[in-house]
């Protein structure tokens, strides 16, 4: 996803756009650019370059010689038009008095274009960006008519998903944002405003936020910042404070954001755990699903997409043994095309770090226009998800800067955990001694996390022994299964290594055919109660040549040992609770394996923190 910040003040804006857009480098891009409107010469000055920020950076000399107090900014991840210096954001209007940045795709940009070019509008860029640049300008000239009327009639006529910060030099003491499908935070400040993509790029400057709804407009002024609904009627927004720390965004030392965050993982699900623990009950505060709701529901679906997915297909497993309902995992991307049969009677359970990834947002609309009621999981407060849902389960990772998730996905499984017991309680369908161990076992998860990452130096070891292989698997039944399909997605994602998991009753199906000597395989044998079915897959792998990485429990190690290469464990807890600690070892590896690889970690190719296009 790309990333957009905007400043109007009384500083100078360039420094505050480049220590924005560097907030915002984890969510992957192949270019930068500012536009700033200098006071001085009554012009506006745009710089772009191709590759990472620093290239802009030194180009301006982090800002210093731009000139100007108002200002916008952009990290973009190319769709339309081959990453380059023409094709960066800001994109501006034949005039150079326009420029625009813009977070999604105008897809009916081509026919746009051709009209434009037949009234004697030339292009320069390949971009879809800059017909939202040109027909503003457009607008302004041939009507006659101020920026803020310009940019209205503009959005009449333009189809996609965007987010949009304008500049114009003939309204130098504002901006204008736009947000339809995708992101976009306005900032309060003292004598300054902000708008931004995502609240980490403006948290060194103000905690008070509002969060734009689509159709929504707003013009940014020293003096503060007024929004306009679809209807152009002005509106008041609610102000929000953002409560956690600065540093939550920085590395603290660490050499990576990932790393970071995995060793957070701990204290992230104490703060999603403990306080929803009460007196041997799960507490859910303010929850309005009532009882008798909670009886008449015929099914679940879980919609979500990438780690949040594995997350629902552990849940699968989990809420289906719990509550004794059937449970539906879907691809948030193919949710609407698969004629979902859901009804009144179907609780729809989405789950999304980010609260704003556009394939589960139209999940989620398709699913409450056909009737469902909608729970989201998600760990940003405010988020689009969060607010277009009936329920809210906030997961309270605290930010999460690194692009494969760790600390987002396990709080998620947790949140997903007590939802299923909250709701077996109510059903009745959980003996209430083990209802009452799980939650104590939920409740050690933090220590027993801990205990595993002091462990780190030997999960480092085993991935100095493997880093080489080009093709690994990872295999497992039941809860195993579903977390192996999270392993292996950390580790394509961060080291490149071609990576698939799949059900280990479906190695003679078909995959056995794939292990050669010194293929390896991840062998996952974490639930006791299949055991001894993981221990004859391992069997079947290593007659195959298979090198085999084992992840077990303690109280397996020996056994496991006997026949695998190398042993991973974690501690003993519930069943339902394995794939939680079951994780950690995966994301561990995952990291090192990568991290000798010589790998960009925090930014791993071709991926963004959170996708916002179809």
């Amino acid at each position: 996803m790309c990333g957009i910040v905007g400043y109007v003040g009384r500083e100078q804006a360039a420094p505050i756009l480049l220590d924005g857009l560097s907030k915002l480098e984890y969510r992957g891009y192949d270019s930068a650019g500012v536009a700033v409107y200098s006071e001085k010469t009554g012009e506006m000055a745009v710089y772009k370059a191709k590759g990472r920020l620093k290239v802009l950076s030194d180009l301006i000399e982090g800002g210093a010689m731009v000139d100007g107090t108002v200002g916008i900014g952009h990290t973009r991840w190319a769709t339309h038009g081959a990453p380059s210096d023409v094709n960066s954001h800001p994109q501006v209007s034949r005039s150079g008095r326009i420029a625009v940045v813009h977070n999604g795709i105008i897809e009916n940009y081509a026919e746009l274009k051709s009209f434009l070019m037949d009234q004697g509008v030339p292009f320069t860029s390949e971009t879809d960006t800059e017909v939202v640049a040109q027909l503003i300008e457009y607008f302004c000239e041939q009507d006659q008519v101020d920026i803020l009327e310009a940019v209205g009639r503009c959005l009449r006529r333009i189809e996609g998903a965007y987010a949009l910060g304008i500049l114009c030099a003939d309204a130098p003491d504002q901006l204008i944002a736009v947000r339809k499908d995708s992101p976009l935070i306005l900032g309060y400040g003292e004598g300054c405003s902000f708008l931004a993509s995502d609240v980490t790029a403006i948290i060194r400057h103000t905690r008070s936020v509002s969060y734009m709804d689509d159709g929504e407009v707003a013009v940014l002024t020293r003096e503060g910042i007024q929004c306009y609904n679809h209807l152009m009627q002005p509106i008041e927004k609610e102000i929000c404070h953002v409560d956690w720390e600065i540093d939550a965004a920085e590395k603290g030392g660490y050499e990576h954001f990932m790393f970071k965050e995995i060793m957070e993982q701990p204290e992230a699900m104490r703060r999603c755990i403990s306080p929803r623990i009460r007196d041997g009950e799960v507490f859910l505060e303010n929850f309005p699903l009532s009882d008798d709701y909670i009886r008449n529901i015929s099914k679940l679906y879980i919609v979500a997409c990438g780690s949040s997915y594995h997350v629902g297909m552990v849940g699968k497993y989990n809420l289906e043994r719990m509550i004794r309902k059937s449970v539906e995992v879907a691809l948030a991307s193919e949710f609407r095309y698969m004629n979902p049969i859901v009804d009144e009677r179907t609780l729809v359970v989405v789950i999304s770090q980010s609260g704003e990834t556009l394939d589960t947002m139209a999940a989620l609309r398709e699913a409450r226009r056909l009737g469902a009621k909608i729970l989201s999981i998600v760990n940003v407060v405010g988020s689009s998800i969060a607010r277009e849902s009936d329920v809210v389960l906030y997961t309270w990772a605290g930010p999460e800067i690194a692009v494969a998730t760790t600390k987002a996905y396990s709080t998620q499984m947790a949140a997903l955990n007590l939802l299923g017991l909250y709701f077996a309680r109510r059903l009745g369908t959980m003996d209430l001694a083990e209802y009452r161990r799980v939650l104590e076992e939920m409740l050690l998860l933090p220590e027993k996390m801990e205990a595993i990452l002091s462990s780190k130096d030997d999960i480092q070891y085993f991935a100095s022994q493997y880093f080489n292989h080009s093709s690994v698997f990872f295999i497992g039944r039941n809860v195993d299964y579903a977390l192996g399909l999270e392993g292996s997605l950390k580790l394509k994602e961060i080291s490149y290594i071609h990576s698939e998991a799949y059900a280990s009753g479906e190695l003679k199906h078909g995959t056995i055919s794939l292990i050669e000597d010194g293929t390896l395989v991840v062998a996952l044998g974490t639930y006791r109660k299949l055991f001894e079915k993981a221990m004859s897959n391992v069997v079947e792998v290593k007659a195959r040549g298979a090198d085999v990485l084992a992840l077990t429990t303690e109280s397996h190690r020996e056994e496991m040992a006997k026949t695998a290469n190398a042993v991973m464990t974690i501690p003993e807890t519930h069943d339902l609770l394995l794939p939680s600690l079951g994780v950690v070892p995966l994301q561990l590896f995952a990291y090192y394996v990568a991290l000798m690889r010589g790998c960009d970690i925090d930014k791993p190719r071709n991926l963004a923190k959170s996708v916002t296009v179809e």
